[in-house]
């Protein structure tokens, strides 16, 4: 166990120096958005499953935060995809 939690942290602090890597060189184009965002996902997934030891419970206790990811990446995705407003 202890092993598994150490490979996630590892994952999860690659992810997050990649996302910072990708806004600090300004890389930003509407591919690397939707890679941000499923990297998004998968961190957040692995920090449902793991950090707050949803992995091993019963399917209808981790629907509800991996539900309340997928919205709220879907918001972003949209405001990101919307044209800007003109006033």
């Amino acid at each position: 166990m202890r092993m598994t939690i150490k490979r996630v942290w590892s994952i999860l602090t690659a992810l997050t120096v990649f996302a910072f890597l990708l806004g600090y060189l300004k890389l930003i184009s509407t591919f690397l958005v939707v890679v941000l965002l499923i990297s998004t996902f998968l961190k957040g997934q692995l920090v449902i499953d793991y950090f707050m030891g949803l992995k091993e419970v019963q399917l209808k206790y981790r629907i509800l935060p991996t539900l309340w990811l997928i919205l709220i990446l879907s918001l972003i995705a949209v405001a990101y995809y919307l044209p800007p407003s003109v006033y």
